[in-house]
Parts: structure tokens; sequence; C-alpha cells
């Protein structure tokens, strides 16, 4: 029998992972908050749903992507909400990036009603999920988990279960202030590469080889060089992270200095303007060019 998944949230992640859903073979229902992005879907198999409760009718699996804890919470605990509507034995799967604290309430809502729930957010871009290759980090109850897997594997590269609810959260929001940090030094150095007369490929391929050689290096150089910050992830939705990641500092007692400084940086840019704009995009903001 076809395992049948609601996929609720349809952005530029959201969109290409429903795919590769389909794709393997599972029925689909679909939903997202502007319905012309679930309409192409109805072409490819996919049932287009004019609602949550109805997306959620049937699913053995709810697989949800929308951008914050404000949108989080509405989809998930609003009165006609997946936690609502879903069934007894229903599994959410949550990939959103959000804080700790709103996964954890939302997974003890859905226990309450003999719903699990995972938090499984992803490291990965548009291009990662497109191509199968995202990286699942994943909170919750182990069983729930291994029913997942296969959900998983149409999805991505690689799957870990970091521990209980809350823990896959934490891990992406680590991951992310990484990524920013990187992002903002980046900029600071691509800055004063060119300001200096340097070969920007040379910049690009020596600093791919050095300590701090990485992905970012090799694909955020050119796209700063060529000012091209047409959105891979967005730099607002950096900035979000990085809020989101102080918070969980604040609650350990952990002094996260730099971190601190990257998220001003990011806010500074956001509100210059580039928030829509890919990460890459801080490079305008270092080099005075907005704001």
């Amino acid at each position: 029998m076809t395992t049948t998944i609601a996929f609720l949230g349809l952005g530029a992640m959201g969109a290409p992972m429903a795919d590769n859903l389909l794709a393997a073979g599972f029925a689909l229902r679909v939903w997202n908050r502007t319905p012309a992005r679930a309409h192409a879907f109805a072409t490819r198999g996919a049932t287009v749903c004019a609602s949550v409760a109805e997306a959620v009718q049937g699913a053995a699996f709810v697989v949800s992507m929308v951008a914050d804890d404000e949108a989080a919470r509405a989809l998930m605990l609003g009165p006609d909400g997946v936690v609502a509507a879903a069934a007894p034995g229903t599994t959410i799967v949550d990939s959103s990036t959000l804080s700790p604290a709103m996964t954890r309430e939302v997974a003890r809502a859905a226990r309450e009603r003999g719903i699990d729930h995972l938090d499984a957010p992803v490291s990965g871009s548009v291009g990662q999920a497109r191509g199968r290759e995202l990286v699942f980090m994943v909170g919750g109850p182990r069983e729930a988990f291994e029913r997942a897997r296969p959900l998983f594997d149409a999805m991505g590269r690689m799957t870990r279960h970091m521990g209980d609810s809350g823990a896959g959260a934490t891990i992406k929001l680590i991951n992310n202030m990484l990524s920013g940090t990187m992002h903002v030094a980046l900029a600071e150095a691509v800055a004063v590469a060119l300001a200096a007369g340097l070969e920007p490929e040379g910049v690009r391929e020596i600093l791919g080889e050095g300590a701090a050689g990485s992905r970012l290096v090799r694909t955020k150089i050119p796209k700063m060089v060529a000012r091209d910050f047409s959105p891979l992830f967005q730099l607002g939705l950096m900035e979000k992270d990085l809020r989101y990641f102080l918070g969980i500092a604040q609650e350990l007692d952990r002094p996260v200095p730099v971190a601190a400084l990257v998220r001003s940086q990011l806010q500074a840019a956001r509100r210059a303007g580039l928030g829509e704009q890919d990460a890459s995009a801080i490079f305008d903001y270092t080099d005075g060019r907005a704001g």
C-alpha cells in the first residue's frame, strides 16, 4: 500500500523536497499558504488541498517546511492546524529551522493527541534539495525516526538521529551560526582582496585550498565577486537563525561574543534592505554599498 504524505510549505526548499517524495512513489497531499505554488503539483500527481486540515486527512506523515517560529505556531498549533486535525498515530516531520523551545512546545502538544513529532531540519540549500543531497538532523522518538527513514532517504543523502525533541533544532542552529559567521568573514576577506587588486579567480582558488576551504568558499566568493545575490538561502533567514542561536546560548548561560557580532552585522544588512537576497549579500553591506 502506498504511503500518503501531507507536505505543507512549498517554498524554495519545500518544493524540490516534495518533488523528490513524489518521484520516490509516495502519494502526496500538498498545501501552501500561497495556493499558486501548490497548483503546479496537481499536474505531477499530487492532491492539492485548500487547507491544512484537509491536507493531513489520511496522511501517515506530515512534512512541513516553513520560515520561522511564528509560521510554525500557526501551522501546527492553530485551531485548524496539524495537531488539531491529524489523526492519532500520525508522524510529524518538521524540517523548518525553528527554536528548540518552539519545537518542544509542538512536540508536547502532539504527544497529548497521540501524534509523534520529529524536528528534522536540513543542511543544504536549493541545489542540494533538488539533487537529494540534503543532510537531515533529527530530534524526537527513535521509533518515529525509524518509521520516517524512507522519507529522509527519498530527500537526502544523510540522516542522523541527534537525541530527544529539540536536538535536531539545536544542532541546526549551531550549524547555521557557523555558516553565518563564515559568510561575514568571507565578505570581509573578499572586500579586502578586491581593494588590493587581487585577481578574483585566484582568490577563490587559493582560499579554497587553504585551511578555511569549504563549499561556502567555493560557492559564495563567485557570488560576491559577480554581485549575484539571487537567493539560495536568504540573508533574512540567516539572521533569524543567529537570533535563535543566541537564545539557546542565553538559556545555557554560555558567552558567544562572535555570534552576537555576526548577528548584528546580518541584522544591519537586513535593515538596509538585503533580507530577501542571498546571505552572500552581506558583502554589499560590508563593502559599503548598502544602507
